[in-house]
């Protein structure tokens, strides 16, 4: 098996990088950065984002584990103190994976510049640089509302649980292939008129914004920044790529939200 062990900077996870790699040569595993079949991110959410990113072109053949050496880490099934529990279960060479759905996000341009494709884990966002931003918003190639306001941003279900739950989206379970379209504080008004509720998008379905000519626009998607002022259209839909996490442990979904925006103990639970 060929590992790829990848750290943020912080102190507490460069150190138990360091654990990590010298159990695993002594394990007798195989290190490569180049085309592991494991990649292991210490450090957070953020962390594993950034690995997806730099391994997205070999998402097919590899599979993700995230341990977490902060306080939160929705991504991350193991402690930083259980690497040695890490090791042995990696030593079981178990093959299970479970996958996630993926967000596809191409842009057409004004300027006859070839369409740009990204991929986003958690989700893409969109907003007007300089004033409120103003598209149509077409489901299946079908126009459904001229949006204005001052943004949209589209989930997957594993980013449900991030910037979406913030603007009031649902959280979704990532074993339903849909996307989530949630709007940022749009005008609503007796002139200007938009759904203002979270939408959930059927995976067969797409979304298209049909962008305002010469306007300059900020597109984040996942971690990634770009701004642009030639942007005709922006197409949202599931990705046929597919992420995939390791089985050697992986936390049920419902009892990570929990732990992350409740931490409900059996203690705190009223008996009924």
């Amino acid at each position: 098996m060929r590992i790829r062990v990848y750290s943020n900077r912080k102190p507490t996870s460069r150190k138990v990088t360091q654990e990590l790699l010298e159990k695993l040569r002594k394990a007798g595993f195989i290190l490569d950065k180049k085309t592991p079949d494991v990649v292991i991110t210490i450090g957070g959410d953020g962390t594993l984002l950034s690995a997806f990113h730099a391994y997205e072109s070999q998402l097919d053949t590899v599979r993700f584990i995230g341990v977490h050496t902060g306080h939160l880490g929705f991504y991350t099934d193991w402690r930083d103190y259980e690497i040695d529990e890490l090791v042995r279960s990696l030593k079981e060479e178990k093959q299970n994976s479970v996958s996630y759905p993926l967000l596809d996000v191409c842009l057409t341009y004004t300027n006859n510049m070839p369409d740009r494709h990204f991929l986003a884990l958690n989700e893409a966002t969109i907003k007007n640089v300089d004033r409120t931003m103003v598209a149509n918003v077409f489901i299946k190639d079908e126009l459904f509302e001229c949006y204005r306001g001052d943004g949209l941003s589209v989930s997957t279900p594993t980013g449900s649980t991030a910037y979406s739950k913030s603007l009031g989206g649902a959280v979704v379970h990532p074993r339903v292939n849909t996307l989530q379209l949630n709007e940022i504080a749009s005008l609503n008004n007796r002139v200007y008129r938009s759904l203002g509720s979270p939408m959930i998008i059927a995976p067969d379905e797409w979304i298209r914004l049909d962008m305002k000519k010469r306007e300059t626009y900020s597109l984040h998607v996942d971690n990634l920044s770009l701004t642009n002022s030639n942007i005709k259209h922006v197409k949202f839909c599931l990705s046929e790529k597919r992420i995939h996490f390791a089985l050697y442990r992986h936390t049920h979904f419902w009892r990570r939200v929990n732990n992350a925006f409740i931490g409900t103990s059996k203690e705190s639970s009223e008996r009924l």
